[in-house]
């Protein structure tokens, strides 16, 4: 059997098609980058190619660049044969565990939106384009949001009115794709603490979070109610004083919508910087731009707090995981966030770390400090035909509920 797997993005948008197998095999993985700016592009490769494949494409937003995507995929024959479609989804409201697409799933997700209006209306564009294009190809969605559910009570509670809990307002956390695949990483790397240790992963990116997993079980995650919370981000402000909305209301007229915009597109890296979102061009000019210190600064520092209080909820702390564009190739990064906390039992192999070698901490010490590259499409691919293999799930007919 084969897989399309689709991850939406913002301004991404992460697709691969895989073949049933152990490792599973990818047969085609590409991305579409740059929506809603000029220049808009897709690329891919198919099987071990190295060499990327680049053209334009019309991509002024989400829904339009995943029609543009399926329009592409028909065009060039990229889904001739292929079984099953899975959906990264970062939030489904009070689902969590993959399900196929049926049309009540559909009603549900276009409803909570309104928790997620950054990502959610992009992610049901995709899965709508794919059924109008590929009307009897099965779908599933695959939740971020699943590997976090069980959290303890204490790390999903926030301190407001009950009656919001009550209403289903509660810490959700997201990455959780990425990290159940890290976990299993870890797994076939023969790590022990994959299944019975103390283990902190830290997915740094555009997006950035860190979770507390004790024994394969997420304890806890900066990201919260939404994916704006937690780390200094790209664009994305983290945690911030509750106070700041109503201060900036009296003060600027903001209203509610314009503060939500500032702290998803306006804030993080961009907004200390002046400059830039990404790591890489911060990096270049932070000897001579100030405001690019201090925004880098700021990432690792509270990167680095955050493993500390992380250390705290576990007891400990066996293996620590760096992965995410930021996490996999900026060394200097990993370097100064691990500065200070040879206390925890942390300390980087320079020569291990400069090359982002796949253990980089020293020979003895006591955490293992890992890189582990990233690969959400790989853990979709793999729920998606876990389900199919177990018989846990009917699959549906397509367009119809079950």
């Amino acid at each position: 059997m084969s897989v399309l797997t689709l991850n939406g993005g913002s301004s991404t948008i992460r697709f691969a098609v895989f073949g049933d197998g152990y490792p599973l095999v990818r047969k085609l993985s590409g991305r579409v980058e740059r929506i809603g700016l000029s220049r808009s592009t897709l690329s891919f490769r198919t099987g071990d190619q190295r060499e990327q494949v680049r053209s334009d494409i019309d991509a002024p937003n989400v829904p339009v660049a995943a029609r543009s995507l399926v329009d592409w995929f028909a065009d060039e024959h990229a889904l001739d044969g292929i079984d099953f479609a899975g959906h990264r989804i970062v939030s489904g409201g009070k689902r969590t565990r993959p399900e196929w697409v049926t049309p009540e799933l559909l009603n549900e997700l276009r409803g909570a939106s309104v928790d997620d209006p950054e990502h959610l209306p992009g992610e049901i564009a995709l899965i709508e384009a794919i059924q109008t294009r590929y009307p009897a190809l099965r779908q599933m969605v695959c939740f971020d949001t699943d590997f976090h559910s069980e959290m303890p009570l204490v790390a999903r509670q926030m301190a407001i009115p009950r009656r919001y809990w009550d209403g289903g307002v509660r810490r959700h956390g997201f990455h959780g794709i990425s990290y159940a695949y890290l976990i299993e990483e870890l797994g076939r790397l023969d790590d022990p603490a994959a299944a019975t240790g103390l283990v902190i992963l830290a997915h740094l990116g555009s997006g950035a979070s860190l979770a507390a997993v004790r024994k394969g079980q997420s304890m806890d995650t900066t990201m919260g109610l939404t994916p704006a919370s937690g780390l200094v981000m790209g664009s994305r402000s983290g945690d911030i004083d509750p106070g700041l909305p109503g201060l900036l209301a009296r003060t600027d007229n903001m209203t509610p919508l314009q503060f939500q915009n500032m702290v998803h597109h306006q804030s993080g890296l961009l907004g200390m910087s002046e400059t830039s979102p990404d790591m890489r061009e911060l990096l270049t000019v932070e000897s001579s731009d100030p405001r690019a210190h201090e925004a880098i600064e700021l990432f690792c520092y509270q990167a680095r707090k955050w493993i500390g209080s992380y250390a705290a909820v576990l007891g400990g702390l066996d293996t620590l995981v760096f992965t995410g564009g930021i996490g996999e190739n900026a060394p200097e990064i990993r370097a100064r966030i691990c500065a200070g906390l040879a206390f925890l039992g942390i300390q980087l192999d320079p020569d291990s770390n400069r090359l982002s070698n796949g253990l980089i901490s020293k020979p003895g010490c006591r955490v293992a400090v890992r890189v582990i590259a990233a690969d959400e499409e790989q853990m979709i691919a793999r729920t998606v035909l876990r389900q199919v293999h177990a018989g846990r799930s009917v699959l549906p007919v397509p367009g119809t509920s079950i």
